[in-house]
């Protein structure tokens, strides 16, 4: 069995912390042997080269070696690595920070946190760079093509606080997004429905059941573009937070988002430095009771949607 670690024993390298790895008992009897095991995915060369920088460390934060002897039932720590991540060339402003909340107006294109091909270039990375603070954690995520309000923790003693207001319902939010007009839409909406993750993707799909994802639309005006295409703004107020609901709800309606490669149907991935099609959606605000103050807070984009 994996026992709980404690904190890292070193500390964050330009706001990323390193990531951890168990070394159960096995065969091995070289450090090397089980690294290039555990990760196929990674050449032999990066991993010795990473070995031969003394960027794998034990749980006391010693530095391994190449030829160092493999030891079972510990941890080991790296820093992760992104060959040739792509810079995000957009302002992330920061609009409100305290000894205990962070809110931020979060760009498109850039990820909440790290994962994948994205590490450096990542919200909390930024944030925990800038503020040169390992404990900031997100409260709530953003998908990386979505733009708008972002709150982060800077206390990990109140993060469980602010995280509960998103699990009870605590939180008001509110999304714009340019979407096709619908005539069925115009007049406003509450639409809901059973969703569920598609094994094996990314995406989500709608089933037969009970609903559990449910979104109020309001159409704010409609307009044509120079294409022809009749286009509408659509105010969107979740009442629940299920993964791509909004962009779910709205294709299934026959308005999907505008620039949305996941919905109706997955497009081929894009490059990373591919920043020419936003997707037309912004957490536009975002409304609450603190839960330590109990002060009312709202926290507003100043960002617009540039098809709005």
């Amino acid at each position: 069995m994996t026992p709980t670690t404690s904190a890292p024993p070193v500390p964050s390298r330009g706001g990323v912390s390193p990531s951890k790895v168990w070394c159960p008992r096995g065969h091995w009897n070289l450090l090397e042997e089980f690294l290039l095991e555990r990760f196929p995915h990674v050449s032999p060369e990066i991993l010795l080269d990473r070995l031969a920088r003394g960027d794998i460390l034990d749980q006391d934060g010693v530095p391994q070696h190449f030829g160092s002897p493999y030891q079972p039932d510990r941890w080991l720590w790296y820093f992760r690595m992104v060959e040739n991540e792509a810079v995000v060339p957009f302002d992330m402003p920061v609009l409100y920070a305290d000894e205990r909340l962070i809110a931020v107006d979060k760009p498109h294109f850039l990820a909440t946190t790290p994962g994948g091909r994205y590490l450096y270039e990542t919200a909390l990375t930024r944030l925990r760079r800038d503020f040169g603070e390992d404990g900031i954690s997100p409260i709530h995520r953003l998908d990386r093509e979505t733009a708008g309000i972002l709150l982060f923790c800077r206390d990990p003693a109140a993060r469980g606080a602010y995280q509960s207001l998103f699990q009870q319902g605590g939180i008001e939010k509110e999304y714009e997004a340019v979407a096709p007009f619908q005539e069925k839409l115009a007049n406003g909406l509450l639409y809901s429905s059973c969703m569920k993750e598609v094994p094996g993707k990314f995406v989500m799909c709608e089933v037969e059941g009970e609903a559990n994802s449910s979104t109020e639309i309001i159409c704010e005006r409609h307009w044509q573009d120079e294409q022809g295409q009749e286009l509408a703004l659509y105010r969107l107020r979740p009442k629940s937070g299920r993964k791509h609901q909004l962009r779910v709800h709205l294709s299934s309606l026959g308005a999907p988002i505008v620039n949305d490669v996941f919905y109706p149907e997955l497009l081929p991935e894009r490059d990373a430095d591919d920043f020419s099609q936003p997707l037309q959606l912004l957490a536009r605000h975002i409304a609450f009771v603190d839960p330590i103050t109990g002060e009312p807070r709202c926290f507003s984009s100043q960002r617009q949607l540039e098809l709005a």
